[in-house]
């Protein structure tokens, strides 16, 4: 059994308390539309046609439990009035708090494109069976066999330096030019919004855009 010691040892020493030890210029609220299409060394995943009006995208981890709570409650509505509608396109980028969260987007990001958003709801969905148990890897393991995974896919998928790699350029290049110091973190059309937004919340932002 792999505890949560030997997990993060596994992972590898992400400095993630050094990040955000360092001082941030104050946030803006707004950054350009064009920078933050710009995709990262895996691309995006997104949900939504290309031409939508409004384009969401959030910075998540995957262990952080804000970031499920938007997944349990609001992503559904969001995807049901708007994204599968076609009215709305969203996209899902990594930003992971610890090497558990890195892990998951890894095995995430490790299989086709099409399965990024069930492995991801299933993270999020499951997150207290995993991330917040002794033995998290183990559990986390589980859930991928869930999903498909062998024990040879998953081992190998954690041990990829280059996904490790890709995932946290993702990660440091929100935080570095986009000024994501906390998640979840939501840019729509280019404005800043923090936290764990309700549907409400977000139709105030993006009703105006749809004209509706």
């Amino acid at each position: 059994m792999i505890t949560r010691r030997q997990t993060l040892q596994l992972l590898g020493t992400a400095a993630v308390a050094a990040y955000f030890a360092t001082s941030l210029p104050a946030l803006a609220q707004n950054v350009s539309a064009q920078d933050l299409a710009v995709q990262g060394p895996l691309g995006d995943v997104a949900m939504g046609p290309d031409d939508a009006k409004v384009t969401i995208i959030e910075y998540a981890s995957l262990t952080c439990s804000h970031c499920a709570n938007f997944h349990k409650t609001t992503w559904p509505e969001l995807k049901k009035r708007y994204i599968d509608t076609g009215k709305v396109r969203f996209v899902l980028r990594e930003f992971p708090l610890d090497p558990l969260a890195t892990a998951g987007f890894m095995l995430a990001r490790c299989d086709t494109k099409d399965k990024y958003y069930p492995i991801t709801d299933l993270l999020f969905e499951q997150q207290r069976n995993w991330a917040f148990t002794d033995k998290p890897l183990d559990a986390l393991r589980g859930l991928m066999r869930q999903a498909g995974f062998s024990q040879e896919k998953f081992d190998a998928c954690l041990k990829d330096q280059k996904l490790y790699d890709a995932v946290n350029a993702v990660k440091n290049r929100g935080m570095e030019q986009f000024r994501v110091d906390s998640t979840p973190t939501f840019f729509i059309n280019g404005q800043r919004h923090p936290g764990s937004l309700s549907i409400d919340e977000i139709e105030k932002v993006i009703k105006p855009i749809l004209g509706e």
